[in-house]
């Protein structure tokens, strides 16, 4: 087992520079940072591929068909071809890995070709490895919707590249379904595929599955492949029956592809390019014509450079800032902005005018940081992912709190996209249609989904609606109730701002429906903890579930251990115990401190959640928990505690992330934590807390810019003793959004002890 770094604070130990492309002059601009590599080892998940910020083409390569990225760092593992779409950092069953491609020499008689990979590479943009087995190096690089392909074949001989339309990841030959206990990865089924040969220079076709990680209806990728060379031969294939000169293989539900072959010449390097559309072929080769219209590889990975470049810089840091965390922030920003994916003007459902995304996979991970990041950097994208769940309420019924493959689900708890809302409202987004908006919250909260809760708004919303709180016979009861009643505080906030007083009074009471499964039970010294109840109001004592390694055993849900549950779905709580869920009260954690006894209390609570090690980085529930010291005035305990876990979890290796990076968001929260800076996402603040970084610089999307100063940082001044706000003492250990997004400096002063900054203006608790 590969031991993992640990980069503390103020002891680093050097790590090589990721390569860059041949050819290519490695920058001073801030990409050059960015390291695709970090969270591929481990459970990190996260795609290696190119892509553009947000992009719909994630090409990448191939050899593990579980992985939900497709990909393993493991050398065991054969590559089996580069798939044109993938999702990155996500948990659960894989999606996509749709129309592969690879090269290979040699026999011409089989449609299966695996090859060894060595002196494997990527920089942002850029992916190449060196296939042994045909002694080919594979560049790719790519557009927002064209995946570029260079293949340089080094040995004499005939060449050939397959094109298989029939290939994707995770494939059953029936549906996989969950069981009383486990969640079985969802497989993808094959609907059918077809290949067209087009030209001595073109190859065109789709691939249609359905099923995945959120089984999904029917989706399909179409594709257009142009190559800078004339192929002299072909042969097409529908199931594994070769036949040379076919042009077409039809849809019968098989799968189909193309072999071509290649004239072996000087000049050893083939380019290919793969439009991707949702919509028809048509659309993917007008795609190619408008992303990448000349054969010049390095030209279409300067742009893919450039546009993270204008991206990224929006976040600068001093010069002097150590490599390692340059490489952390980077990185972190980048997986922040790789999904949801922009599929704009590709949507095959309905016509709109307004932005359309996909692939939320899923809201409850990313509500928390990624998208209160995106709103800090790029605010006019937030504006847009927001206008896109709105044109799904609109023609698809509800808005997503999960969503691919242009189908809604899996939704793990809450309807979180109200989350989004309230967040954009707060921190004065234009160009949404709030009326509307408003609208969509409250289907979520009064209509119930029908007979599939997990696809979509509040499963168990009639027990909801009618006791107050979400009874045992439904599953992950207590996380449904718990954020239900964050959902309904958000509608309560946009409704307030709107003017609706009746709605505001409504949801301001449903606020505190959190209360209805507190109860006054012990553990560990701490008292009051979330617990379940039947529909008659009666307490549950003790939950059956089944643990890794272990026979089905019975736990109280205060239990710690009762986080080892295998099956989440059909748990009282989803990726989580008691421990970490009943702090999970975002809105009033005044009202949790006085429920849990007192600050001091309090305070001993939250050192035993850490001492004792229930607090789990790796799952969303725990993201806001260490910040909650500040409700005690205490910041300096939340900074110690933040510290602690990114120098114990987080580093600049392969094996970077603590777990699912979940399409980014542990990286933003480790991004938003090098800052100092933490979001309470749906709300119009941020805690501060001791950064990593001495200076950085926010770029504003509205032109101005917000510096953050951490004067005489070092190991021995870590605590904040005293700050300003544009030169104007600053007395709490929280910011609001309109005051960073009035641009100005925020001044920290480290000290060598703790001091009194922060204790006597504790962060809002909006009580109602």
């Amino acid at each position: 087992m590969k031991l993992i770094l640990i980069v503390s604070l103020f002891a680093l130990s050097g790590l090589p520079q990721t390569a860059a492309p041949q050819g290519h002059a490695q920058s001073t601009s801030v990409h050059q940072y960015v390291d695709p590599f970090i969270g591929t080892e481990g459970l990190g998940n996260v795609t290696i591929g190119p892509s553009r910020p947000f992009g719909m083409v994630k090409p990448g390569p191939d050899n593990l068909t579980t992985a939900n990225s497709g990909y393993s760092p493991d050398l065991k593992h054969a590559i089996f071809g580069f798939s044109q779409v993938h999702v990155s950092g996500t948990g659960g069953g894989p999606k996509y890995g749709n129309v592969s491609v690879m090269p290979f020499t040699g026999d011409f008689g089989t449609i299966e070709h695996t090859s060894e990979r060595k002196d494997e590479t990527t920089s942002l943009g850029y992916y190449a490895a060196l296939l042994t087995r045909p002694n080919v190096k594979t560049e790719i690089t790519a557009a927002a919707k064209v995946a570029y392909y260079r293949f340089t074949f080094n040995n004499p001989g005939a060449r050939g590249i397959l094109v298989d339309a029939g290939r994707f990841l995770n494939e059953a030959t029936a549906p996989r379904v969950a069981d009383a206990f486990y969640l079985v990865a969802e497989s993808q089924l094959l609907v059918g595929s077809e290949v067209e040969v087009v030209s001595d220079r073109e190859v065109r076709g789709y691939n249609r599955v359905r099923g995945g990680w959120n089984d999904g209806n029917a989706y399909t990728v179409y594709f257009h492949a142009v190559f800078d060379k004339p192929f002299t031969q072909f042969k097409t294939w529908k199931g594994s029956k070769l036949q040379p000169n076919v042009r077409v293989q039809f849809d019968s539900g098989d799968k189909t592809g193309a072999m071509l072959s290649f004239k072996d010449e000087a000049d050893r390097t083939v380019q290919m390019k793969v439009g991707i559309s949702f919509l028809s072929t048509a659309k993917a080769y007008q795609n190619i014509l408008a992303e990448t219209p000349g054969w010049k590889f390095d030209d279409v990975l300067g742009e893919t450079q450039q546009a993270w470049e204008k991206l990224l810089s929006r976040v600068e840091v001093d010069k002097n800032t150590p490599v390692e965390y340059k490489k952390m922030l980077y990185t972190g920003l980048y997986h922040t902005m790789l999904m949801p994916a922009d599929r704009t003007g590709e949507n095959p459902g309905w016509a709109s005018r307004r932005p359309y995304y996909e692939d939320f996979y899923a809201i409850w991970d990313t509500y928390r940081s990624s998208h209160p990041l995106i709103t800090l950097v790029a605010p006019q994208r937030q504006v847009d992912i927001i206008n896109a769940m709105l044109d799904i309420y609109e023609f698809d019924g509800y808005m997503p709190d999960a969503r691919s493959g242009g189908t809604n689900g899996l939704t793990q708890g809450g309807s979180n996209a109200d989350v989004l809302i309230a967040d954009a409202y707060v921190k004065g987004l234009t160009g949404i249609d709030y009326e509307l908006a408003l609208q969509a919250m409250l289907k979520n909260a009064d209509v119930p989904p029908g007979g599939n809760e997990k696809k979509e708004g509040r499963g168990g919303l009639t027990d909801y609606n009618t006791l107050g709180y979400v009874s045992h016979n439904f599953p992950r009861a207590g996380t449904r109730t718990l954020e239900y009643a964050y959902n309904d505080f958000n509608i309560a906030t946009l409704a307030k701002g709107l003017g609706k007083q009746d709605i505001y009074r409504r949801f301001a009471k449903q606020a505190n429906n959190w209360q209805n499964l507190w109860r006054d039970i012990g553990s560990m010294g701490a008292r009051g903890f979330i617990m379940p109840r039947d529909a008659k109001g009666e307490w549950v004592d003790t939950i059956t579930c089944n643990v890794k390694g272990k026979s089905q055993r019975t736990y109280a849900p205060v239990d710690v251990d009762y986080g080892q549950c295998v099956c989440w779905w059909c748990s009282f709580l989803y990726e989580g115990n008691s421990w970490e869920y009943s702090l999970y009260v975002p809105h009033d954690v005044a009202g949790l401190i006085e429920k849990s006894g007192g600050a001091a209390a309090f305070k001993t609570r939250l050192d035993t959640l850490f001492n004792k090690k229930y607090f789990n980085i790796a799952n969303e529930p725990s993201f806001l928990s260490p910040n909650l010291y500040h409700w005690v005035g205490q910041p300096e305990a939340s900074s110690a505690r933040v510290h602690e876990i990114i120098d114990k979890s987080f580093n600049a290796g392969r094996s970077g992330l603590p777990g699912n990076d979940d399409s980014g968001a542990t990286s933003s929260w480790l991004v938003f934590h090098l800052l100092g800076l933490y979001p309470n996402a749906g709300q119009s603040y941020y805690m501060i807390t001791t950064p990593y970084l001495t200076e950085s610089v926010l770029r504003l999307g509205n032109g101005r810019s917000f510096k953050i100063v951490a004067k005489g940082l070092s190991a021995s001044n870590k605590f904040i003793v005293s700050a300003k706000l544009n030169d104007v003492p600053f007395a709490r250990a929280w910011i609001e959004h309109k005051e960073i997004d009035a641009g100005g400096v925020l001044e920290l002063q480290m000290g060598d002890k703790p001091a009194a900054w922060g204790a006597k203006e504790v962060p809002p608790s909006m009580r109602f």
